[in-house]
């Protein structure tokens, strides 16, 4: 959802590059999302409906009803936040402008501060701050990105958004939910439970080795986290058991 960054090489010249990086994580994010927010809710309500019931029809039923309900929320939020944070951009993008034509020296002092706690000065500073500000296209890209922390977003992304955390979502609620097609409800219950966390486990260790921390931690806080909050919806079920009609 990242277009471009913008980069200062030693001589002091701006180069603007394109930031896959940027849109790998991002991609990995909204996978990681979907599919962890799909496995947790699902499991939460199926082991509820399990517990409360024993029924594996009432069971597969609830399973999918969630499933299908929560891919199509969590890709309409991460489309419409996309959207946002493209707005939010532009209105602080809008605002820098403004910032410029009305107080140009302030501004270029605040890019002098900027490049000057990066260890630059002398004549290499002057050069990079009469490089930048000589530019307000790129004067204002700078301010948005070392300033404000902030990058363009692409609204072209929002729907590829959308697409990915709506079918991440799909494919880790099913995760949970195979057994019970298969397996008598108890059982199925407990094999939900130990797929779920060692599915967690797996995308904890690949986000950390891929990004940064220590794997079999990652792994192991994803796994507790997880599979402790699908364990709310258990004890709801339990304490909230059908009685058994004679």
């Amino acid at each position: 959802m990242r277009l471009k960054e913008q980069s200062i090489t030693h001589t002091g010249v701006l180069h603007p590059h394109v930031s896959d990086p940027h849109n790998r994580a991002s991609s990995l994010s909204d996978i990681i999302l979907g599919g962890q927010d799909g496995i947790v809710n699902v499991l939460g309500v199926i082991l509820g409906i399990a517990a409360a019931t024993g029924d594996p029809h009432l069971v597969v039923v609830a399973g999918l009803a969630a499933t299908f309900a929560e891919s199509v929320s969590m890709g309409a939020v991460a489309y419409t936040s996309t959207l946002a944070d493209a707005d939010f951009y532009e209105s602080e993008r809008s605002r820098e402008f403004r910032h410029i034509q009305a107080s140009p020296q302030m501004e270029r002092d605040e890019i002098r501060d900027i490049y000057k706690q990066k260890g630059f000065n002398g004549e290499l500073l002057d050069r990079i701050v009469e490089t930048i500000t000589t530019n307000k296209e790129i004067w204002v890209a700078v301010m948005m990105a070392e300033e404000h922390q902030l990058q363009p977003v692409d609204r072209s992304k929002a729907f590829k958004a959308a697409l990915i955390v709506g079918g991440a979502a799909i494919v880790g609620s099913l995760i949970p939910l195979v057994p019970f097609a298969f397996l008598p409800v108890g059982l199925s219950m407990l094999v939900s439970v130990l797929v779920t966390a060692l599915v967690l486990f797996g995308v904890g260790v690949y986000k950390a080795r891929i990004t940064v921390g220590r794997p079999w931690k990652s792994g192991l806080e994803m796994a507790v986290i997880g599979t402790v909050s699908a364990l709310v919806g258990y004890a709801v079920g339990a304490l909230l058991k059908v009685p058994v009609t004679p």
